[in-house]
């Protein structure tokens, strides 16, 4: 088959598009997917291949690529829920199901996570073996290149948004919500019922946010930021912040506008700076930070059932799978405004 292949860590030019050998048959609980379209992702993909992921653990040469969607052709015999023929949309995570934190729910935080494309071989290629429990059955109108932008950031952001105790009417701030999952976030907390503010430092994406419904676009380390969220909560600040950038240059303004009792969400922390913390802070305003690193199975399962009928991811653009570094050369520039995806089979789209 072909496959883009990462043989040294470097600049996009490094991707090459090769043969590589086919996955091989499923193991009892695996299925092989011919993949119709695979997220592009900044952390996964692009920190992954520059070499600046701190949790890749797998061997080079690797294939990248972690959500996606595509068509079950084969099934392992152990793989029940899953027919050949299936169109599915992959989740990104593989958990043990064993630990204490699968046991209570919170595999989220299992020992022994794994992520397709970073741990373990991905989906930039024509097929793609993974664990059955990953897919998720779609339906027979949904385009590929949707389900593929729904398959990781879709569940992210309805688990954020769950854990963080997510009220109708609620003011939830989004901070960097020109990005795929800052934007899926967006959506899926407008859909809940949520106001929600987002944040760019682009005031064309700041202008884009708003033509995307958002109650307000702000430049989170803007000198009026501050006054202009109070003015917009009427004082008391949002309830929930978003926050899965990680860049010191803003924290101090998103935690002043956190209100009493409020709930900081940090998942994914691409740029990663050390953050100050004011515990006096949180203490007299009963607020709390919390992890998700990625969503909980549940939470998976309960996204495609409630939530992905009544959504629909931003889509920047995409290209086809021959082209991967020009879409990480994209991706790696800044001027997208939501996903950008690979298309791996031109029926995806």
């Amino acid at each position: 088959m072909k496959a883009v292949v990462l043989r040294t860590f470097g600049p996009p030019e490094v991707l090459g598009y090769e043969d590589w050998p086919d996955p091989g048959p499923p193991g009892p609980d695996e299925i092989v997917v011919r993949v119709g379209a695979v997220g592009v992702g900044r952390l996964l993909d692009l920190g992954t291949r520059a070499g600046t992921n701190r949790y890749f653990r797998g061997r080079l040469p690797h294939v990248l690529g972690s959500e996606h969607a595509g068509t079950v052709v084969e099934v392992g015999r152990d793989v029940h829920h899953l027919t050949v023929g299936d169109r599915v949309a992959v989740f990104a995570s593989t958990t043990c199901g064993r630990c204490a934190f699968c046991t209570r729910g919170r595999d989220d935080a299992c020992l022994e996570a794994e992520l397709i494309g970073v741990h373990r071989p991905g989906a930039d290629a024509e097929f793609t073996r993974v664990p059955a429990s990953a897919a998720t059955p779609i339906p027979d109108d949904l385009p590929l290149v949707i389900a593929a932008a729904l398959a990781l950031t879709g569940p992210v952001a309805w688990t954020q948004l769950n854990l963080a105790g997510l009220g109708a009417g609620d003011w939830v701030l989004v901070n960097g919500a020109a990005s795929g999952l800052g934007s899926m976030t967006a959506v899926v907390a407008r859909h809940l019922g949520a106001r929600v503010i987002g944040t760019s430092r682009k005031a064309w994406k700041r202008a884009a946010l708003l033509d995307l419904g958002l109650d307000a676009a702000l430049d989170a380390t803007a000198p009026d930021f501050e006054d202009r969220v109070r003015e917009l909560t009427e004082g008391r600040g949002v309830e929930i912040v978003i926050e899965n950038i990680g860049a010191a240059a803003a924290w101090p303004h998103l935690m002043a506008v956190l209100a009493r009792g409020g709930t900081v969400v940090s998942s994914g922390a691409f740029v990663g700076d050390r953050l100050p913390l004011d515990l006096r802070s949180l203490y007299q305003q009963s607020q709390r930070v919390i992890g998700v690193r990625t969503a909980t199975r549940r939470h998976v399962t309960s996204f495609w059932r409630e939530v992905a009928p009544h959504v629909r991811p931003v889509l920047d653009r995409t290209f086809p799978l021959a082209e991967a570094a020009a879409a990480h050369r994209y991706l790696e520039s800044g001027d997208n405004l939501g996903r950008v995806l690979l298309v791996a089979d031109e029926d995806a789209r």
